[in-house]
């Protein structure tokens, strides 16, 4: 009974545990795994002919939990500008459910590191990131986005208070006449959110809470998701890919969700991953390297664990 534990536990969470299918299923008898099949339904399916055969649905699930330690590997490997250009090229084929990720590449690296993920696209795919984003996006979110994979901002200290407080108003009024004009289309709040420095943008967000008595975050609903997205990760960027990462271990997390662990972890782990523990820390009240021990399994999840605890 262990055993077939042991097995289906193998099988589950984020990942594969190959040392213990190696240890149970490598060296189990036909009975047993007869039994294993017969314990486990979620896994195999019951013909008319008491036939029992994979889940097709299972397999598929299977293969992609197969690849995570593969691919994390890979993404790791390459050049941070390849990895970024390659992840928006992705998102782009994935569609709109997967535009977050143009957002947080966007937003959450250097003026250097995105041009240099847009260099990088050049000689990947012959074309420009901003190209691609306009030709291939067409909902109202398209100039947001070609704005701000277009941008290249300053990163020095000095702040125009003046403007920060009167870019405030503009994004409050915008924000609360949203049902007569989507902020998103808002050619002013598109000027600010993509040219403005990100010290700029924190002295504004500042000056928003005054105006309008709530933080940003709050007054943007889930309708308005890449426009929050966007304010998250040029605000708070550790908060956001601390969201990122829960969300991806969720039991039910979609597909697409449960490779932002992969990502942000890859990504992040010679840039900000102390910083990013501490807010998950804070956050959800549990290190990120015990939830990744809880919810991953084998070669994938020590690789994880490598990458967060080591030091930069």
């Amino acid at each position: 009974m262990a055993d077939l534990e042991a097995l289906a536990k193998a099988f589950t969470g984020l990942g594969i545990d190959e040392k213990s299918l190696i240890e149970n299923l490598g060296k189990s008898h036909p009975e047993h795994r007869a039994l294993f099949r017969k314990r486990t339904p979620h896994f195999f399916i019951e013909d008319e002919r008491s036939f029992e055969r994979w889940n097709d649905h299972c397999v598929r699930l299977l293969k992609h939990e197969f690849v995570r330690f593969k691919n994390a590997l890979v993404l790791w490997a390459m050049h941070p500008w390849e990895r970024d250009a390659r992840l928006v090229k992705e998102a782009l084929k994935k569609g709109p459910q997967s535009y977050g990720v143009i957002v947080e590449i966007a937003c959450t690296r250097s003026s250097e590191e995105l041009l240099g993920a847009r260099k990088a696209y050049h000689s990947l795919f012959d074309q420009s990131i901003e190209e691609d984003v306009a030709t291939h996006i067409h909902g109202s979110e398209r100039k947001l986005l070609v704005a701000l994979v277009s941008a290249y901002r300053y990163e020095g200290p000095k702040v125009k208070e003046d403007a920060a407080k009167s870019e405030a108003k503009i994004l409050a009024n915008s924000i609360k006449n949203g049902h007569k004009k989507n902020p998103i289309e808002d050619e002013e709040v598109i000027r600010i959110l993509s040219t403005r420095s990100k010290a700029h943008l924190k002295i504004v967000y500042k000056h928003y809470k005054e105006v309008s008595g709530n933080i940003i975050h709050e007054d943007l609903d889930v309708s308005d998701l890449i426009l929050k997205e966007t304010v998250e990760c040029l605000c708070s960027p550790h908060a956001y890919f601390s969201k990122v990462l829960d969300e991806a271990m969720g039991s039910d997390s979609h597909k697409n969700t449960k490779k932002g662990l992969t990502r942000v972890i890859v990504t992040r782990a010679d840039v900000d991953m102390k910083e990013i523990k501490e807010e998950y820390m804070n956050l959800f009240g549990v290190s990120l390297s015990k939830k990744i021990e809880e919810k991953a399994n084998g070669n994938y999840r020590d690789f994880l664990v490598t990458l967060i605890t080591r030091d930069n």
